[in-house]
């Protein structure tokens, strides 16, 4: 059974959830904030285990049953954090359709959602019940901290997943209130360059606060988390407050290469790439954790959801995709991929069917299912649209399906930042003039190409639109291509196309203020303090 940081320590807390948002008061009835909780290391380890269980499960006795979030906001198996961020971030792009008809699903890849689409709730009430979790947490365990070394560690890394959550918000929502104590006042708008200052400055200290490198129980964050973060957070930075600051990208970004965390290297499987394991069943020890800087802890039988592992390897089974070699008993056929992002991969085509369509690659990270699959969509919803996804799987490197026996729950964490990104983020930065060296931006891409046996290449072909599409390739469906596709102005404009963008076959520009989704209803109907879309920047 796989060891999960927060599945030995939840146990001891009886919660109630806050129904956190961040214009509530997280204090009463939620037992997470009596002093009790606090007595002692053990007992407040407990207590930071809830924040980051809060990334994982829906409730307090998952699968589902007794959600955490309001289910007339949003259902609560699909209230998980992980499967809103896919759905948001992914099903928005060029990389995924679904073809699921659930009240307001269709409006993603659409473009078309508006204030009350249970999934844009969804995830900012999932944000805010973090910031709120993370609040209570930092504020009573203040005193332990004063005198405890792990106490102290402990408050660091609620200061991240708060700072981590806020990213998220500004990324999203853009002007949301910033909240970063327990009150009963409902608060003032902040704006994204409050926010940005905010997260700036927290990350920067915790540098020091946080743990040693990879001297942290896995699934616990230490100080290369807070660099790598403020290597993403200065990427964003002309998104997020209209200034670039790629030099400081490439500064954090030098601290996490040179720290202990490594690329997988390790073959566990023997199918002739390393790439494969960061989604396997396993990844928490054959090889993939050495490059998980930030990672979702899942487990089939102590941390059972409709999201996270689960919906990652189900969802996108269908067809003749044959679940048992996925690990599991069934797919969900939901989840494909357009011909926008298979196009990324053309350079390494072996093998074209009759039409002359792609059906094998040398590239290993084009893990694609072609059989009865369709290159070119008609439609969303039927399955044989597009191309199927194979990358996440609920087996071990020896193949060996996950701990659930019964095939439903999966096993597979969820890497939200791994070191590939931060390489990613270097060369970026180095190809927009922020200092660093093209040739060491060079060397970090051919290494991701060369342990997925691609071309390797040279400076020259070092470009904007070349990184964005490597990003691509090398974390496609891993929750970033939204904020990739913003940054480089291809998210809503005309000059960048993928089928069935905000709705249209061939695809369609869509209107600017799409770039974030609107604070939902429920939130400004509470705080009058509150208006959706005061400005995007």
């Amino acid at each position: 059974m796989k060891k999960i940081f927060y599945l030995f320590t939840l146990s001891s807390l009886i919660l109630v959830s806050c129904h956190a948002d961040l214009d509530q008061d997280p204090t009463d009835p939620d037992l997470f904030t009596e002093i009790d909780v606090f007595k002692d290391v053990d007992s407040a380890k407990g207590a930071l285990a809830k924040i980051y269980a809060s990334l994982a499960i829906t409730g307090q006795s998952g699968p589902d049953g007794n959600p955490d979030i309001d289910p007339s906001l949003i259902d609560e198996g699909f209230s998980q954090y992980t499967r809103i961020l896919y759905t948001l971030n992914v099903c928005s792009t060029d990389e995924a359709v679904v073809g699921w008809g659930d009240p307001g699903l269709p409006n993603i890849h659409e473009m078309s959602w508006d204030i009350n689409n249970p999934w844009t709730q969804g995830m900012y009430f999932r944000l805010a019940q973090v910031v709120s979790f993370s609040n209570s947490f930092i504020e009573n365990a203040a005193d332990l901290a004063s005198t405890s070394t792990d106490a102290a560690y402990f408050v660091a890394e609620a200061r991240f997943l708060r700072a981590y959550a806020y990213l998220q918000l500004i990324d999203m929502y853009a002007n949301v209130p910033l909240v970063t104590q327990l009150t009963s006042e409902l608060p003032e708008q902040s704006n994204r360059q409050e926010i940005f200052s905010f997260i700036e400055t927290e990350l920067n200290e915790l540098s020091s606060l946080l743990a040693d490198s990879r001297s942290n129980e896995y699934g616990r964050v230490d100080k290369v988390a807070a660099w790598a973060l403020l290597s993403r957070l200065y990427l964003n930075a002309p998104v997020y407050i209209g200034s670039d600051m790629s030099s400081q990208v490439i500064a954090n970004a030098e601290k996490v290469i040179s720290s202990s965390y490594s690329l997988n290297t390790s073959d566990g499987n023997g199918n002739g790439s390393a790439y494969d394991e960061l989604f396997l069943a396993d990844n928490n020890t054959n090889g993939a954790q050495n490059e998980f800087i930030f990672v979702v802890q899942f487990d089939g039988l102590n941390s059972q959801t409709w999201g996270g592992g689960t919906f990652m390897v189900h969802a996108p089974i269908g067809g003749s995709m044959d679940p048992s070699i996925f690990g599991v008993n069934g797919g969900w056929g939901g989840l494909r991929t357009t011909k926008a992002l298979v196009d990324k991969f053309e350079y390494s085509i072996t093998a074209s069917n009759g039409d002359g369509h792609p059906i094998a690659w040398s590239d290993s990270r084009a893990m694609f299912h072609t059989d009865g699959q369709n290159y070119e969509m008609e439609k969303v919803a039927p399955f044989k649209e597009g191309y199927g996804v194979t990358k996440f799987r609920n087996v071990d490197i020896t193949g060996a399906a996950g701990s659930d026996s019964s095939g439903n729950h999966v096993d597979t964490d969820l890497s939200i930042i791994r070191l590939a990104e931060v390489y990613l983020n270097y060369a970026e930065a180095a190809v927009k003039g922020g200092g660093g060296s093209l040739a060491t931006a060079t060397d970090l891409i051919n290494q991701l190409r060369s342990r997925a046996g691609a071309p390797t290449i040279t400076s020259s072909d070092l470009t904007s639109d070349f990184v964005l599409d490597e990003r691509s390739r090398e974390l496609y469906w891993e929750g970033q291509r939204r904020s990739d596709l913003i940054r480089h102005n291809k998210f809503v404009t005309s000059n960048y196309m993928w089928p069935f963008k905000a709705g249209a076959a061939q695809g369609k520009a869509s209107d600017d203020y799409r770039r974030i989704f609107p604070i939902p209803e429920a939130v400004l109907l509470v705080n009058t303090n509150l208006t959706d879309r005061k400005s995007v920047v």
